[in-house]
């Protein structure tokens, strides 16, 4: 009698916890929580702006060695220029250099120079000095447009990234809630367990536009400013170097000109 009073107190205090109902599991609102519970349609702008973000990424790193290069070679370039007293000595030094924009800017002037005195055995001066500086100042200028173009070659790039993405992750933002909305609908609920997934999901995309965009737009300035001043180093150098010929083979000088372009080319002369 007593085992039966017994297992019918067990079985009344069971009961209520057999009825009472299941909790439902509240949705993971983190991060990757809301990525992973996001749309295929979300999933799929968050892959391109992972593509985009990756392509970035790796065009920094190449940029930015590359540009380091052009910089600490421009600056030994011109250390080794001033401190030479031949230009053919020069010439080949500048072998050494040949990540430096400024360096293939005098290569390319001294080539057309040594064309120009080739051409000078057989013409009078007055020829060589109508087109000599002409033609030594045009190789210069194609070989700085040249290596500009190469300094700016995938910089654009970063800064179509950085104008885009945002827009991309913005797109998959729209998705993510107007699929929060269609749920909305089709379960006649607007709980936390049926908004909170889309409306993350959503957010996420948004998330990814800008973590791809704004790494982007900083490399993107930085590099145009660095190579803003090789541009302006190469621009200096030719301008530099044109007037030490102008010294040197025509007589005249074309002012202004600095100090160490006289010295420079005064050595010349004796050397030569």
């Amino acid at each position: 009698m007593e085992q039966l009073n017994v297992l019918q107190v067990f079985l009344a205090q069971a009961a209520p916890e057999a009825a009472a109902p299941v909790a439902p599991t509240p949705p993971d609102l983190s991060f990757w929580g809301s990525m992973l519970n996001a749309g295929w349609q979300e999933q799929l702008v968050m892959l391109i702006l992972v593509g985009f973000s990756v392509v970035s990424w790796a065009i920094i790193a190449y940029k930015h060695r590359m540009l380091s290069r052009a910089y600490q070679e421009s600056e030994e370039f011109l250390d080794t220029f001033w401190a030479s007293k031949r230009l053919d000595d020069i010439y080949q030094k500048s072998e050494e250099f040949k990540a430096s924009p400024v360096s293939q800017v005098y290569r390319a002037g001294f080539v057309e120079l040594a064309k120009l005195k080739q051409k000078e055995k057989g013409a009078s001066a007055d020829d060589i000095q109508m087109g000599a500086i002409e033609s030594v100042e045009r190789s210069m200028r194609r070989a700085a447009s040249k290596e500009l173009t190469n300094l700016e070659s995938l910089v654009a790039f970063l800064g179509t990234t950085g104008a885009t993405t945002p827009f991309i992750g913005l797109l998959g933002t729209v998705i993510g809630i107007m699929s929060a909305f269609q749920k909305i609908g089709l379960d006649k609920s607007a709980g936390l367990e049926t908004v909170a997934p889309g409306i993350g999901g959503a957010l996420v995309a948004t998330a990814f536009g800008l973590f791809a965009a704004i790494p982007a737009v900083i490399a993107y300035n930085y590099f145009l400013t660095r190579i803003k001043v090789l541009d302006a180093e190469m621009d200096h150098f030719a301008a530099d170097f044109l007037n030490i010929i102008k010294t040197l083979f025509l007589g005249f000088i074309s002012y202004p000109i600095r100090v160490h372009q006289i010295i420079f080319a005064i050595v010349i002369q004796f050397v030569l």
